[in-house]
């Protein structure tokens, strides 16, 4: 094996994916075991936890727990039989995410129209739903000294994107703890542990599928608006994250901690002029 191949090699490490059983979730996971890599998906959806983890049995090391990213218990339960059987954790890749209407503003709409029980919802899901995996999973990668925790940023916290309000604050606070937690892990634990976050773009899934495309599969007018936004003109296909989390989670970014990579097909540079 060339050095170039051991920066990228993947075999044999264990990895932890929140929202496993979500659209990129379980692509990325899919890859993973492509790379030899033990996976265990966590979400709280068990039938699609069982459907994710039965389309990959035959590709490898795939375990599904049932996990509420919102409890501690739930989390340290997990923690618990993952070190049972493979007795240490190399990757977490907090993917659980999520929006509500209530916590968007339609068009019709202002901000004093905001349903804030559905705004708390939005901001516990994805902001504490990436802090409290990372302090239970993380606290293991302390001890170890060496693993890669990998966030999911957003493109709603580079720029300020209409109506989504809930969602983009939960996201810019996510990406801030992930800057304060590689500082926190990387002084206190060691140089062998990094935390990133990756901000994709804009791509289909479940739970934005209605937003984006009509019932024929053609674009609505908010895709229209995103499309004129991207220079490549297209949506990001779920496998396209896979490069980008492959480097992450190997010892070829073994000086990368603390950034926010957009995966947006140049959503965020782009000025619109």
């Amino acid at each position: 094996m060339t050095q170039q191949d051991y920066l990228f090699d993947l075999e044999g490490k264990v990895a932890i994916i929140t929202g496993g059983a979500g659209v990129l979730g379980s692509t990325i996971a899919s890859y993973l075991l492509s790379q030899k890599v033990s996976v265990f998906l966590l979400d709280l959806n068990e039938e699609l936890l069982q459907n994710a983890v039965a389309a990959m049995k035959e590709k490898g090391d795939i375990h599904g727990l049932v996990c509420n990213v919102l409890q501690k218990e739930s989390l340290q339960n997990c923690k618990a039989t993952i070190l049972e059987t493979h007795h240490k954790i190399d990757l977490l890749i907090n993917a659980a995410g999520g929006n509500m209407k209530g916590a968007n503003i339609a068009p019709e709409q202002s901000i004093f129209d905001m349903n804030m029980d559905d705004f708390k919802k939005v901001n516990d899901l994805n902001f504490h739903g990436t802090v409290l995996p990372s302090m239970v999973f993380g606290e293991q990668i302390a001890k170890s000294g060496k693993g890669s925790i990998i966030n999911f940023s957003s493109m709603a916290t580079i720029q300020s994107i209409t109506r989504v309000v809930g969602y983009s604050s939960a996201k810019a606070s996510v990406d801030n703890f992930t800057q304060w937690m590689s500082m926190e892990m990387a002084i206190k634990f060691g140089d062998g542990i990094r935390v990133n976050a990756i901000a994709p773009g804009f791509f289909v899934t479940h739970q934005n599928r209605a937003v984006l495309l009509n019932e024929d599969g053609s674009l609505t007018e908010r895709s229209k608006l995103v499309m004129q936004k991207t220079p490549m003109r297209r949506f990001g296909k779920p496998e396209e994250l896979n490069g980008v989390i492959h480097f992450l989670s190997s010892d070829a970014s073994s000086f990368v901690t603390g950034t926010i990579i957009p995966i947006d097909g140049g959503f965020s540079a782009f000025s619109g002029v």
